[in-house]
């Protein structure tokens, strides 16, 4: 049997591994456990960090250094200032989603106007997005970037209304927030299948939100970098330059957002049939700021059944439009010229990016399910992207995915699915996956290994997860995504190897984050052998994921999502910082 027969051919059964609601008899999740006073201090100091870094209506990574919003912040922030305070957490996203551009697409910065424009660059004037990306429907009366970064928002929208059940049902927040969360999968998976084999494309490193990640080397060389007087890096005015990406690289960054800025933010895969944005924008938001998708009949699951909108979906690895041909690649990206994926000079299939989509699939559909249609078609898609994801990015005698270069190696840049090929450098991106219920038994029992392996050391030679290859050449300890550790993706990681059922490897590394936050004051990211901090301190998602760490029951059932064929807790294995940020 092939790996997608294997994968589709699991039994129809949809448990959710990481509900916080904890078994009769288990301590509640408000607090840390009686009898550790250093674990309660270390939970008042990550609220305070939060308070600190709050604004009113959202929470910014870092006053100096990250003084605006960030998307997949303000997902991983959410979930953690849900045991805090479950409406902050749900403001939070819904101040994120307000900034929702009419092609769905959420912007990976949203601009706060009392910031002065020369505190972040790339700043407002860079991006124009009000005018730039009037076409793709982005919001006149906000300003933001106009690219993306993972979408781990349905899964927080989930988490934080599980928070606190009767609040979210009061304000009707995920009844907001539902068509909002399922236009973004839709853009994603719509438009930015760029290789036509059924997975998401980043057309620029800040997307994927490990901006200097040696993936990214290989596609950048192509890359004629902006003039290093043509920009000012504010970055460095609060930052150790040896700590950050290197002016080479944000020169090549700036060349990639000034084309898709200058092309109109357009991406190159959308589908005959597609809907121009402002009509897009009319099947989650009316004038009245009701959903209109949710009204009357209540949600309907936009998995295969919003007739404005037909979801092409991922039918048998592959990408469709809605009449069943093979959907492929049309229309231009910015500074289209015939290059193949759309135009775009930078497309990269990233297994992190994907595979969050898909634990944000499964989210939607228990989502759905609380708002009285059925999940069953979203679980489903999220099984057929899992088949993509390691039918496209997965190496088995490597143990580990890798990130696949649509513009690399491949003969003919004109045939779906495109080939690409396959960029060989082992970083943290490739074992995020280990958070999703469907992996086949032998490729998480693989990656577990990988994981404990000299490549990456953990419970041997790091306690955190380092971002990068501790053998590789490019392997630098504090130089930003090129071999720190991080804090969010250590907590998708511990999340996953208990969803496989290894406690012991999960408990040790969440003892390793809660203990490294301590000392560290929770910083960005971390030296991955000695966890001396690096960048900044008082990082919002670090003090966030710290008190969801502190509040985790690690004897009920845990991971991220679930789907098909999950294990029970227990059972033997058998199977996201947008650093510079744009």
């Amino acid at each position: 049997m092939d790996r997608t027969a294997q994968l589709i051919a699991r039994p129809a059964e949809y448990a959710v591994a990481y509900d916080p609601a904890a078994p009769p008899g288990t301590p509640q999740l408000g607090a840390p456990a009686p009898g550790a006073p250093h674990l309660a201090a270390l939970r008042r100091r990550a609220a305070d960090v939060l308070a600190g870094n709050w604004t009113g209506t959202s929470t910014v990574p870092s006053p100096g250094l990250y003084p605006h919003q960030w998307s997949w912040d303000s997902a991983f922030v959410a979930i953690g200032l849900r045991h805090v305070s479950p409406r902050r957490a749900q403001t939070e996203l819904e101040t994120l989603l307000d900034a929702q551009w009419g092609d769905g697409r959420v912007p990976h910065i949203v601009f706060n106007p009392s910031v002065p424009l020369d505190a972040y660059f790339p700043s407002p004037d860079f991006w124009r997005s009000s005018t730039a990306g009037r076409a793709a429907g982005a919001p006149r009366t906000v300003q933001t970037s106009g690219i993306v970064q993972p979408p781990v928002h349905a899964l927080a929208a989930w988490l934080v209304h599980c928070a606190d059940p009767g609040l979210s049902r009061a304000r009707g927040f995920l009844t907001r927030v539902y068509p909002r969360l399922a236009a973004w999968h839709r853009y994603l998976l719509h438009r930015r299948d760029l290789g036509g084999g059924g997975l998401v494309s980043v057309v620029h490193p800040w997307e994927q939100g490990m901006d200097n990640a040696p993936s990214w080397d290989a596609p950048l060389a192509r890359v004629t970098p902006a003039p290093a007087r043509s920009f000012r890096r504010a970055d460095l005015d609060h930052g150790a330059p040896e700590d950050r990406p290197t002016d080479l690289d944000y020169g090549r960054y700036v060349r990639l957002a000034t084309e898709y800025r200058d092309g109109g933010y357009r991406d190159g895969a959308v589908r005959d049939g597609d809907e121009t944005p402002e009509s897009v924008d009319m099947t989650w938001r009316d004038g009245s700021g009701q959903d209109a998708g949710a009204r009357d009949a209540g949600v309907r699951d936009a998995g295969v059944r919003d007739a404005r909108v037909r979801d092409a979906g991922v039918r048998g690895g592959g990408a469709r439009d809605g009449s069943g041909r093979g959907g492929g690649v049309r229309g231009g990206g910015a500074g289209s010229g015939g290059q193949g994926v759309g135009g775009v000079e930078f497309a990269v299939e990233d297994p992190a990016f994907n595979a969050l989509l898909i634990a944000s699939e499964h989210a939607l559909a228990r989502i759905a399910v609380e708002l009285g249609a059925t999940g069953t078609a979203r679980h489903a898609r999220a099984e057929r992207l899992t088949a993509a994801l390691v039918e496209r990015l997965w190496d088995p005698a490597e143990g580990m995915f890798f990130c696949r270069d649509l513009r690399g190696g491949d003969p003919d840049p004109g045939r779906r699915p495109l080939t690409g090929a396959l960029i060989p450098e082992r970083g943290v991106s490739g074992l995020v996956p280990l958070l999703l219920p469907g992996l086949p038994r032998e490729v998480a029992a693989a990656l577990v290994r990988t994981l404990r392996g000299p490549h990456f050391g953990l419970g041997a030679t790091t306690g955190l997860v380092p971002s990068y290859d501790l053998l590789g050449e490019a392997f630098d300890p504090h130089r930003y995504w090129r071999g720190p550790a991080w804090f969010n993706t250590s907590w998708l990681l511990e999340r996953g190897l208990r969803l496989h059922g290894d406690q012991a490897d999960a408990d040790a590394l969440r003892r390793a984050v809660l203990d490294t936050a301590d000392t560290s004051d929770f910083a960005e990211y971390v030296d991955p052998y000695t966890g001396e901090a690096c960048g900044a301190t008082g990082f919002s998602w670090t003090a966030a994921l710290t008190l969801d760490l502190l509040h985790d029951d690690t004897t009920s059932g845990t991971g991220v999502m679930a789907g098909p064929g999950t294990p029970a807790a227990g059972t033997a294995i058998t199977a996201l910082k947008g650093g510079d940020r744009g």
